[in-house]
């Protein structure tokens, strides 16, 4: 199997273009593959599907197998790959994911994709779609009692469930040991996405994110964009604009509140590419 890796800071996929099909099992196979002392080494894998409902499909699974609804990260890779593989001349691209259509826009110098602008749709804070268990109109700077420590949480779903809380050392986390607690906690009946936060002045944020499936990744597009609202929610952060700095690096978000919609930039980077034995039990 041919395949491309790619990391949007630091959030690496193994990338396969499935345009005429494809003839293995996504699932053990993302689990194979993204072992980093017997596979190639990744947070999941991504596909380039066809779609016939936008420009392309994108199917993303994490590294324990479980197919993802979205990527931010992955997304802007995505639109990259796209581009640059010739697949397609358009410097705006539709994705179809199971979080929904996505709009990219590329901005494209000597033929290189040097930044990617996502439409990442409308936050979702009504607590029955994130789903979080809550009974109120939605869960913002609320208390929750994990690990044995009470955390004020905000929980905010773009496309996938997020649990924001802020933290007066973010580095000084130990998120293998709390991010699991926070991931399987019985009041995120799908799970949760846990981004650890702090504001470092009025328009940016430093955080770190424990991603269900993944464990603790460089980055997680959808996890700043989260970080982004609950700041703006909570009146942590003033503006529109806020840079959000993840281990791998930063990132731009922008909610437009006249039409309720979440705007990401950031780059996408090919790091190489090479071909690799499937395993007969992912065929």
């Amino acid at each position: 199997m041919k395949f491309t890796k790619m990391h949007g800071i630091g959030n690496d996929y193994i990338y396969v273009n499935c345009i005429d099909g494809m003839d293995f099992d996504p699932v053990e196979t993302s689990i194979q593959l993204s072992d980093r002392h017997f596979g190639v080494g990744s947070d999941g894998m991504i596909l380039i599907c066809p779609s016939d409902k936008a420009d392309f499909r994108m199917r993303m699974f994490n590294a324990d197998g479980s197919e993802g609804k979205m990527c931010g990260n992955g997304v802007r890779c995505f639109a990259k790959y796209v581009y640059c593989k010739g697949l397609t001349d358009k410097t705006v691209i539709t994705i179809e994911t199971l979080g929904g259509i996505k709009t990219a826009w590329l901005t494209v110098e000597k033929g290189d994709v040097t930044a990617i602008r996502v439409n990442m749709g409308s936050p979702i804070l009504k607590p029955a779609l994130i789903p979080v268990t809550f009974p109120g109109d939605s869960m913002v700077n609320q208390p929750v009692t994990v690990g044995g420590r009470q955390w004020q949480v905000t929980c905010v779903s773009m496309g996938n469930p997020h649990c924001v809380t802020f933290v007066d050392d973010v580095d000084g986390m130990e998120l293998e040991k709390i991010g699991p607690l926070f991931e399987n906690n019985p009041i995120f009946p799908e799970r949760v996405n846990t981004e650890f936060a702090k504001k470092l002045d009025d328009s940016t944020v430093q955080m770190r994110v424990w991603e269900r499936g993944s464990g603790e990744t460089w980055a997680c597009g959808t996890g700043a964009c989260a970080v982004a609202v609950a700041s703006l929610l909570t009146g942590t952060v003033r503006g529109e604009r806020v840079t959000v700095k993840l281990r791998g690096g930063d990132l731009l978000i922008e909610w437009d509140r006249n039409d309720d919609t979440v705007y990401m930039t950031g780059t996408a980077t090919f790091v190489f590419e090479g071909e690799v034995e499937v395993p007969a039990c992912a065929r």
